[in-house]
């Protein structure tokens, strides 16, 4: 009923946009509370650890998963036509891909949802990070990059819809996929209780998981009352990135729409959490040969999060909502390429980046 009157109110195109900028103002404050950060739930489970970082990424995980099967039993999400189970999918571009952007949000020290939080809070690395995302990106969708991506794409795709949906695959429904997402969420929730964290913390990681599943209620019920094609999806930071880059580029070429409002309203709700929370502060750089580091890392998000289909939560954790069958496996590839980058980058910095930082050493690294 009510979005029935936005769209008398506003019209399709502002509804849109409205709600993608009340979905992102969720899901920026409960990511900058709560700390939500897949590159530091992999850290920590790569060296042995089930710590806090962990259990939020879980508890948003799990909650993302099973709001959304509860919204489709509920019939009040009709996601069929999401564009993560459609029945061609690339495999090679979901374990590609996920393995970039991996070893990317460890070389950049977040991925690109968390790049966008922390750019609002006053981190200019995570900024220029996100900037050189969004460009690598808009060149791997639409640009120089776009052949490559096109034909590492092709190298092995998975033809069929029952093929596509993991439920369907493995003969379940979306009650099965509702209680896996509820088992996760309270394994989660037990860590967090164990470790003593706050409610503020695990609320806000819940708070993620809903906005996700918010997103797919949104567009869902938008496309059921549009007299116009809308794209049913989650919340993604990589078509949203390159999107609104050239939205600032070329105004012309960019229809209003959901992803339009989504990325100013995660850059809103993580501002005015961190400045509720006292936490805002302007960081750069450490020295200038970590600038090669970031820029690296950014670079290769841009172009992984299009081959792979997403980035770590397009994919990841609203890809993983619809049980897509690319979507896991680019997660999947994500933990594996975060962890391998781990072990060969931030545990011996000192060999691989402590030489650039003079002109000495650089020369002498290069002979």
């Amino acid at each position: 009923m009510g979005l029935d009157l936005l769209l008398d109110r506003l019209g399709e195109p502002a509804t849109a946009i409205a709600g993608g900028l009340a979905i992102g103002l969720l899901f920026g404050a409960a990511a900058q509370r709560s700390h939500f950060c897949l590159r530091s739930a992999v850290i920590e489970f790569s060296e042995g650890r089930l710590g806090p970082k962990t259990a939020i990424w879980l508890a948003a995980f799990g909650a993302a998963v099973a709001l959304t099967q509860l919204l489709v039993l509920l019939g009040a999400a009709d996601l069929d036509q999401a564009r993560q189970l459609a029945p061609r999918a690339s495999l090679s571009g979901a374990v590609l891909g996920g393995l970039l952007v991996g070893a990317g949000m460890i070389l950049t020290r977040g991925c690109p949802s968390r790049l966008l939080v922390l750019s609002a809070t006053g981190n200019l690395r995570a900024l220029l990070s996100g900037l050189v995302f969004a460009v690598v990106a808009q060149a791997s969708l639409r640009g120089a990059l776009a052949p490559l991506r096109e034909e590492l794409a092709r190298l092995w795709v998975l033809e069929g819809a029952e093929r596509t949906d993991l439920l369907a695959f493995f003969g379940l429904d979306h009650r099965a996929g509702a209680a896996l997402g509820l088992a996760c969420l309270a394994f989660a929730l037990l860590l967090l209780a164990r470790r003593r964290i706050g409610a503020r913390t695990w609320i806000g990681g819940i708070g993620v998981g809903a906005a996700v599943a918010a997103a797919w209620w949104f567009t869902s019920a938008l496309a059921a009352r549009s007299f116009e094609p809308v794209t049913i999806k989650g919340i993604s930071f990589s078509g949203p990135s390159a999107d609104l880059l050239m939205l600032v580029l070329a105004p012309a070429a960019q229809s209003p729409d959901f992803d339009l409002g989504l990325l100013p309203g995660v850059f809103l709700g993580s501002f005015l959490a961190a400045w509720l929370g006292r936490e805002l502060a302007l960081r750069g750089f450490e020295g200038g040969a970590s600038v090669g580091r970031y820029l690296a890392g950014a670079a290769m998000m841009g172009f992984g999060a299009m081959l792979a289909g997403g980035c770590a939560v397009g994919a990841g954790v609203s890809g993983g909502a619809v049980f897509a069958t690319t979507a896991w496996l680019a997660l999947g590839s994500m933990w594996v390429g975060a962890s391998l980058a781990h072990r060969l980058v931030d545990r011996e910095p000192a060999r691989l980046w402590r030489p650039l930082a003079n002109g000495r050493d650089a020369r002498a690294s290069i002979a």
